[in-house]
């Protein structure tokens, strides 16, 4: 009797304590991960705003043993005769930019006396990246398609070097030679000169960083 009357017997120190404890324990979950978060995220904004992410070095394509000195040009103009005058507003702008990109211009640079395929031929091979102004004059010109075709020749992968601007031609006119490669739309002509030359720079800074 005296044991099963010591087992039946309450305990004082849990009884009193289990109130409390069950209202420590109902608001302590709250406070603890209160206290988990404001202890955790001062230390986790630290490691992360210790370590700044190491900017990109941009290669200098100007420097001496750039690959850029390779080739006599940095963009050769494929345009027609017609568009001669948008074309000489562009390699004018190409030509003042800090970089001083070097433009094959037909007009001015073709030697004089030479074959118009040899020279066009010679132009594409000497230059790093081509721009095709695809107007419905170039599409006519069965030496504009001459040149574009050589263009794609030198590089049919499309690694941005060939760089078709279409000015007055819908997308149903786009040559299917092209197909694979996406255009610049010549809506607003200031906007497409600096599309064009970033990125005829974008090509020279992953050749030089390639190298």
């Amino acid at each position: 009797g005296w044991f099963r009357r010591l087992l039946h017997k309450p305990k004082p120190s849990s009884v009193e304590s289990s109130p409390s404890s069950s209202r420590s324990a109902s608001s302590s979950p709250s406070s603890s991960s209160s206290a988990k978060s404001s202890s955790s995220c001062p230390g986790t904004s630290l490691a992360t705003s210790s370590i700044p992410p190491s900017p990109v070095p941009v290669p200098d394509i100007s420097a001496s043993g750039s690959p850029r000195w390779d080739k006599s040009y940095d963009v050769c103009m494929c345009h027609s005769e017609g568009d001669l005058e948008l074309v000489e507003e562009l390699v004018s702008y190409l030509e003042g930019q800090p970089e001083s990109l070097r433009c094959f211009l037909q007009l001015r640079d073709a030697a004089a006396g030479g074959a118009l395929g040899t020279e066009l031929c010679q132009a594409v091979q000497s230059s790093h990246c081509w721009v095709l102004l695809i107007t419905p004059a170039f599409l006519r010109d069965p030496w504009c398609r001459f040149q574009m075709h050589q263009a794609l020749a030198e590089a049919p992968m499309a690694d941005g070097r060939t760089i078709p601007v279409l000015r007055g031609v819908g997308r149903g006119e786009y040559p299917p030679e092209l197909r694979n490669i996406y255009y610049i739309s010549m809506a607003l002509k200031e906007s497409s000169f600096r599309q064009i030359r970033d990125t005829v720079l974008r090509y020279l800074r992953e050749l030089c960083r390639g190298s």
